[in-house]
């Protein structure tokens, strides 16, 4: 059985390696690090198998170039599951979950760049067709979803994550 729930301090070592083995590299892991370390987290959720952390997500604030002030955005990134663990809902359970979470914080729109092939069933779009841009060159797959029904309809232009993202290619 499969429990998520909001990380706690103590989680950061598992969260780590998950990212770690998920994505076969350090960069998404040190990007986790990074944002908590600058208190950018919004939402941060891990999956538990019994007492293991076998995936993660995470939502940090992003912003719109064209946007009201009070526009609360953020973005989904990263998320992961442990290789072993994949193809069983629990990166969907992840997305369903922080979703929530994030509605629950008072968000009122959350971006990703992500697969094409998962990221529609949970509601997001493709987000050039609600006037959004992204600083990655992504077409299809930098994706919105709104939170809050009318959060975008006047709001457009570039949307930019935080600066830890742009550490990612260093």
């Amino acid at each position: 059985m499969i429990e998520i729930r909001a990380e706690r301090p103590g989680d950061e070592a598992a969260i780590r390696r998950v990212n770690e083995q998920a994505f076969g590299a350090p960069g998404e892991a040190r990007l986790v690090d990074q944002l908590r370390a600058s208190r950018r987290v919004v939402v941060s959720l891990v999956a538990l198998r019994g007492d293991d952390i076998v995936g993660h997500i995470l939502f940090s604030p992003v912003t719109i170039a064209h946007a009201p002030p009070s526009l609360r955005a953020v973005g989904l990134a990263p998320m992961c599951v442990s290789p072993e663990c994949q193809h069983q809902g629990i990166g969907s359970l992840l997305v369903h979950e922080g979703l929530a979470a994030c509605q629950a914080a008072g968000c009122d729109a959350v971006a990703v760049l992500g697969h094409v092939g998962f990221y529609p069933r949970f509601g997001f779009a493709k987000a050039s067709d609600a006037g959004l841009d992204n600083e990655y060159g992504a077409t299809d797959a930098f994706m919105v979803r709104e939170l809050r029904e009318g959060a975008l309809a006047h709001v457009s232009g570039l949307v930019t994550y935080a600066e830890e993202f742009r550490a990612l290619d260093d």
